[in-house]
């Protein structure tokens, strides 16, 4: 597996961002019949908070980002988008294990949508993610945390 670090993501990472996730999610909204290149990148930009998202580095570079924000009984995993060059080499999975050890610690589940057809459901399923519900884009799904939890 390659090496890889987290940063705390800025305000200015907006644009970086937004352009991965164009590229990234092309494929599936194609299929789905949901691509519109301005639309897939301003909403990207109307929910982006970088006080809890992270910008995942390789090699000192720019190579992807992940949000987990808080979201009632739970946290919501977003924003999840690896450089095409980055996949496939374990970071992806690294990065959702390091997110997860922190939530089970916490003791908080994990929700989050991914959308159907997508290859990175499989890799949710390996982390124990489950469906919750579908609609005719998305797959929502939760797990649960794991390890012991301790009462006050």
């Amino acid at each position: 597996m390659t090496d890889w670090v987290f940063r705390p993501a800025a305000a200015a990472d907006v644009e970086a961002v937004a352009e991965l996730r164009a590229v990234v999610l092309r494929a599936d909204l194609e299929r789905l019949g949901r691509y519109d290149e301005r639309r897939v990148r301003q909403r990207l930009r109307d929910g982006f908070e970088p006080e809890h998202t992270r910008v995942i580095e390789v090699d000192g570079a720019f190579a992807g980002c992940v949000a987990l924000r808080p979201d009632g009984d739970a946290h919501r995993l977003e924003h999840f988008y690896l450089a095409p060059a980055a996949q496939g080499r374990g970071i992806g999975t690294a990065v959702l294990r390091a997110l997860l050890d922190r939530c089970d610690r916490e003791g908080v589940r994990v929700r989050l949508n991914v959308l159907r057809g997508s290859p990175a459901r499989r890799l949710y399923e390996r982390h124990g993610f489950v469906p919750e519900s579908e609609d005719p884009v998305d797959v929502f799904m939760v797990r649960g945390a794991r390890g012991p939890v301790t009462a006050a």
